[in-house]
């Protein structure tokens, strides 16, 4: 039987389409100190008897205190738990003095201010190619109202960001950024000013004025994904900018003022606003880097929260606990 050979970057990034939570999973070693490391790679098995298992590379650092461990506790990060997902995904000295933790029930590390957490005595161990599977039997557990942090495609998912955006009272501009074939999708006539796909609300396919009506008659067959900008016009324009990139494909009989413009060939004199110029600059050179962040500001200025990983952070099957973790 011939096997396919796979492209190993392919692969993580056709796992990452699956939106997943992020958990720290921590034990401690034989030594006592307490270890950990960031993982996606967390799901239920069972409710009776309640079981959970979560997959460590074998390479990573502290492969051997998890395979010696009576157990391990699942940390399930809050959106505000952002840093402390990098932590444990990365190489840094004591990385439990930058965490508030306590003993859980089943005598492993637990996180305050987490979506939820698990402590886990160990049921069973099971050898998967270059991971193992560690799966355990929940001893103790805690949930909050914390929204969780979420992770798909090299990003962080922020729910919260979003709802806040559709929730506000100001005016507002919904704009997509929607990608087809590595090419943006800009509108507008023959030789004439482009922009971006924008509407002022986000509406619905029944209504013209909405931008989903306007991506449904346009003819594309357009998906929203994530939230890419919140931009607070109050000084000028008392009027808030929400940017969202997505994917679209084109049918035969799309509105032919729709146009694509390969991610290297975008025409920017052409543009029909400097907002829209920055907008698309940074949705370039993020899309090329395959590292996306949220910014949330005025239109001169604001912050960038990075949602996607540096090459540090860039494992989809589970963040990087193969190569960082310690």
């Amino acid at each position: 039987m011939n096997r396919q050979i796979l492209d190993p970057r392919e692969f993580r990034q056709a796992l990452g389409a699956f939106l997943t939570g992020v958990t720290v999973v921590t034990t401690f070693d034989e030594a006592g100190a307490p270890r950990g490391f960031t993982a996606n790679s967390f799901t239920s098995v069972s409710l009776d008897p309640p079981l959970v298992l979560v997959c460590i590379g074998k390479r990573a650092g502290s492969f051997a205190a998890f395979t010696q461990s009576d157990g391990f506790a699942v940390n399930i990060l809050s959106e505000r738990q952002r840093d402390i997902a990098r932590i444990f995904a990365t190489p840094v000295d004591d990385r439990f003095s930058n965490v508030v933790w306590e003993v859980g029930p089943a005598g492993h590390p637990v996180f305050t201010g987490t979506a939820a957490w698990l402590d886990c005595c160990r049921h069973d161990y099971v050898d998967a190619g270059d991971h193992l599977i560690m799966i355990g039997r929940v001893a103790g557990f805690s949930h909050s109202t914390h929204p969780p942090l979420g992770y798909s495609r090299g990003n962080f998912v922020s729910s919260g960001l979003e709802r806040a955006a559709a929730q506000s009272k100001l005016a507002t501009e919904i704009i997509a950024i929607l990608e087809s074939r590595e090419s943006v999708v800009l509108v507008g006539e023959k030789e004439g000013p482009l922009g971006l796909p924008t509407a002022a609300h986000m509406g619905h396919e029944n209504d013209p004025e909405s931008l989903v009506g306007k991506l449904k008659v346009s003819g594309l067959d357009a998906e929203l994904g994530f939230v890419f900008s919140v931009v607070d016009d109050t000084a000028t324009a008392d009027r808030l900018r929400i940017i969202y990139r997505g994917t679209a494909q084109f049918r035969a009989t799309s509105d032919p003022r729709y146009q694509i413009y390969g991610l290297r060939d975008i025409p920017w004199e052409r543009l029909d606003s400097q907002p829209t110029r920055i907008a698309l600059r940074r949705y370039v050179q993020e899309r090329l880097q395959f590292r996306f962040g949220v910014y949330v500001g005025g239109p001169e200025t604001g912050q960038i929260a990075e949602i996607t990983s540096s090459p540090k952070l860039s494992t989809n099957d589970h963040i990087n606990s193969k190569e960082y973790d310690v």
